[in-house]
């Protein structure tokens, strides 16, 4: 083996060997011990790339969530998953009555998971809640009437975000206590469309789109972008600004929210054949265009998707598009200054990369994602340790 470990149980023993052997190093070996931020890697932690152990009879997965003690939750096999202890042992999470696939997105401090699951008969989805140790989870939706990502999330006080058919609510011990409203400044025809984080305050960033018909100059005005509301109620939201709006061709959204009440997302276009994904950052008070932090060497887009509490880390995608397709992604770490790095990626011919991706970073520097076999798609839940010290500067 190599400068850092892959580590798995017997259930994963099949993806492990597939990926055995193809993990390097972070790259260049200097890059192994170089910290992406000072202060962000803890002392005593070891770089190590870890390929999570699957539920029985189960391929594929990805890491969403941390939690306290270790915890990391996510899926595996397309149904709603968590690990526990040193040896990350793998346990499934109970889907609600009449769902049959799923996933956890997020968990708190205290153990209560959040997710979304599916009904195959249907293709109905609703937001769920699972508090760690019970032995049922509950849906807190009503079934969206055909199969879409439901946005929700949790902070560690235990509030609850998620969409409810149309109306974005706010859940405390399972009682809804506010509903989100539209900002006052939003375009004619908006509607909050997605609520996809909420930090330790309670500050909940989403999503907000709009669309209507300018007869004056024979245009459609289309409109999607970021929204803040402040913790309590109490304030107006902020309406984020964006680089480009009022086509369709565009959409930025913000994915998440951390403790000092940072943004990250991106500026999503597509027309035809020509996507972009453009990695994007608000910073309060919210009164300015998002800043881009760059790109990864040889990656023409990038998205992010998830970030640390209190530390500063950005995690998510760099991709390669071919004719519209992502030909080519690996997971992104980025510390909040300078340009964004990758975490090691798969090594071998390029026809055979296994390709990675990052959805969730800790203040402990642990970073969660997927990785899959580019050729036969094996793979599962990875688990980035001492992650900053593993960024690299690709050469591809």
């Amino acid at each position: 083996m190599n400068a850092f470990a892959i580590r798995g149980t017997t259930a994963a023993a099949g993806a492990a060997v597939l990926l055995c052997g193809l993990i390097t190093a972070a790259g260049p070996a200097a890059a192994a011990g170089t910290a992406a931020a000072a202060g962000t890697a803890p002392a005593a932690c070891t770089p190590a790339v870890e390929l999570l152990p699957g539920l029985p009879g189960m391929g594929g997965g990805a890491v969403r969530g941390f939690g306290a003690n270790g915890l990391a939750v996510g899926e595996s096999g397309g149904l709603p998953a968590y690990w526990t202890g040193a040896e990350h042992t793998v346990h499934a999470v109970p889907l609600p009555a009449g769902f049959d696939r799923g996933r956890v997105k997020a968990v708190s401090a205290k153990g209560l998971m959040v997710g979304m699951a599916v009904r195959s008969s249907d293709q109905a989805s609703v937001a769920f809640t699972h508090q760690l140790g019970s032995a049922v989870s509950q849906a807190i939706t009503a079934p969206s009437p055909w199969y879409g990502e439901v946005a929700v999330d949790v902070n560690d006080s235990g509030r609850v975000v998620a969409m409810d058919g149309d109306v974005a609510k706010e859940w405390v011990n399972g009682t809804v206590v506010r509903e989100l409203p539209v900002p006052a400044d939003a375009i004619a025809g908006s509607k909050v469309v997605g609520v996809n984080g909420i930090n330790k305050r309670g500050d909940i960033v989403g999503t907000v789109s709009g669309s209507y018909f300018d007869t004056a100059n024979d245009i459609e005005v289309t409109k999607t972008f970021p929204v803040v509301w402040p913790a309590g109620g109490g304030y107006a939201p902020y309406s984020l600004e964006v680089w480009n709006g009022y086509h369709r061709s565009f959409a930025t959204v913000g994915r998440d929210i951390d403790d000092r009440g940072r943004v990250v997302g991106l500026e999503h276009y597509h027309y035809r054949n020509d996507p972009t994904r453009t990695p994007a950052v608000w910073k309060k008070p919210y009164d300015a265009l998002p800043t881009d932090p760059g790109r990864v060497a040889g990656y023409g887009d990038l998205e992010f998707d998830g970030s640390s509490p209190t530390t500063n880390v950005a995690v998510g995608t760099a991709t390669e598009f071919e004719e519209a397709f992502p030909s080519y992604f690996q997971a992104v770490h980025w510390s909040g200054t300078g340009t964004p790095k990758v975490l090691p990626a798969p090594a071998g011919a390029p026809d055979a990369v296994p390709l990675t991706r990052a959805f969730a970073a800790a203040d402990d520097d642990r970073v969660g994602g997927s990785v899959e076999d580019r050729e036969t798609r094996a793979g599962g839940a990875v688990l980035w340790t001492c992650a900053s010290k593993q960024a690299y500067t690709p050469t591809r």
